[in-house]
């Protein structure tokens, strides 16, 4: 693990852990203000367990905030490793996911790329172990999400 050998003290490593916010949530808030629920997704049927409409902002801001730290940190450690190449394909797969889901409306294919990203994030957990254990534990509520995220997908999918 190099991150021993980071100084933490020098202003480069907090410009890019900036970078990681500035990138992760700023393209999530404008994917997320483009491509809005609407009355497609209103008058679709929806599963037992389906939260309010409310709960996925807060939800995902958390979520991007510990999904920019979690590639700052490996970044910072092994920026050419197999868990940074499994972080960037996790994050364009989560900012594809909208789109296709509410703008396109093609709850399939949005299923195909939530699949595709499980796999990233849990990828990116198992390599990332090696170089900061604690950017593997920041994926776990992640995974877990995504994980309930695909429930409403495929339900939504197979009861509409």
């Amino acid at each position: 693990m190099q991150s021993a050998t980071i100084d933490y003290r020098t202003p480069q490593p907090w410009i890019a852990l900036a970078a990681f916010l500035v990138a992760v949530l700023g393209i999530g808030a404008l994917i997320g203000t483009q491509s809005q629920p609407g009355v497609w997704y209103e008058n679709l049927v929806k599963p037992p367990l389906n939260p309010p409409n409310w709960v996925f902002g807060p939800v995902w801001f958390t979520l991007y905030v510990m999904i920019a730290i979690a590639g700052w940190r490996v970044w910072m450690a092994a920026p050419r490793s197999a868990a940074m190449k499994f972080w960037g394909a996790q994050m364009l797969l989560n900012w594809a996911w909208s789109p296709v889901w509410f703008l396109a409306q093609m709850p399939w294919l949005a299923f195909i790329i939530l699949v595709a990203m499980w796999l990233a994030i849990a990828g990116f957990i198992l390599a990332a172990r090696r170089h900061d254990p604690i950017a593997a534990w920041l994926f776990v509520p992640y995974i877990a999400w995504v994980s309930f995220a695909g429930y409403l997908n495929l339900s939504i999918a197979l009861l509409n």
